[in-house]
């Protein structure tokens, strides 16, 4: 297994989400701290467009660190709507993503599942990236119809599934604290319903142990459809992103689930998020240093 670095670092550097130049800066900072694997997001049109004229500058700058972009992270979230217009746009602009992720040469994309179309009275999920120990009040349409919106779900799944299988990648969708898929039994019934051998999961950590999932138990659920690993820590209770070590999650059981189903590839730091006061450049290679003292003695560390 590879330590890698998530996104979740430069947002919390430069917030939500980063200008293409702080993108920039955060990838060498990422290399600085001693990454050699790191994830990349692109929130919405703008950025979008943004990434397509200025790809080959990333590649080349990359490169030139020694860097490898191992996941690439497209957020829009129009992309699951019931409106054929809008979700027609949002699945072209993951089809732009990819293209984009292929030719920086990085074999996987990663696509969220959103906030559920309900009306949030106050405060909405995620409108800061990951915010914790939050409560949310929601008021349900008359008309919201879960089978309707969950057949539309799929479908799209299914079409971004074709999409990044025809251009080389593997997709992979995490589960998140509020979102449509909030937990390991969720991504299984997602998973069976797209049906797909390119589709997969992310084991993020934080979230699923804030869910109060078994963690060991979620790696022997999801097994060979486990794509990619978000490492984070908390109280099991709030979806905080603490360096690992640092809350109640049992490392030595996760690593020992992942190894029994032969996980081998990338385990990324996940640590920040709104309302992170840490150091954040300090905590991430203290946690890049605990998993890799983890997996080397699993005998597991590539």
């Amino acid at each position: 297994m590879k330590v890698s670095c998530a996104w979740l670092y430069a947002i919390t550097k430069y917030g939500y989400p980063p200008s293409f130049e702080n993108c920039i800066k955060a990838i060498k900072e990422m290399a600085n701290l001693g990454f050699k694997f790191i994830e990349i997001e692109i929130v919405g049109e703008k950025q979008l467009l943004e990434f397509k004229e200025r790809c080959g500058e990333i590649k080349e700058f990359c490169r030139g660190l020694g860097v490898e972009i191992i996941n690439l992270c497209a957020i829009f979230p129009n992309i699951i709507s019931l409106n054929k217009e809008l979700r027609t746009k949002a699945i072209e602009n993951f089809r732009e993503s990819c293209k984009i992720c292929k030719s920086l040469d990085c074999d996987m994309i990663q696509l969220d599942s959103f906030t559920p179309p309900l009306k949030f009275v106050g405060d909405l999920p995620y409108k800061e990236a990951i915010s914790f120990g939050r409560q949310f009040k929601v008021e349900i349409d008359p008309d919201f119809n879960w089978k309707v919106f969950w057949d539309n779900f799929v479908e799209t799944f299914k079409i971004c599934s074709d999409i990044s299988e025809n251009e080389g990648l593997k997709l992979c969708l995490e589960p998140r604290v509020g979102e449509n898929i909030s937990n390991t039994d969720a991504m299984l019934r997602l998973l069976d319903a797209v049906s797909s051998d390119n589709f997969g999961a992310v084991l993020d950590v934080g979230h699923l142990h804030a869910q109060k999932e078994i963690l060991p138990l979620s790696v022997e659920k999801l097994g060979s459809k486990i794509f990619y690993v978000h490492a984070s820590d908390n109280d099991g209770r709030d979806n905080y992103h603490l360096p690992p070590g640092r809350g109640t999650v049992d490392w030595d059981a996760l690593i020992k689930a992942l190894n029994k189903h032969n996980y081998r590839d990338y385990i990324a730091v996940d640590i920040g998020g709104a309302g992170y006061t840490g150091n954040i450049d300090l905590e991430i290679v203290e946690s890049k240093n605990f998993l890799e003292k983890l997996l080397r003695k699993y005998g597991l560390l590539d």
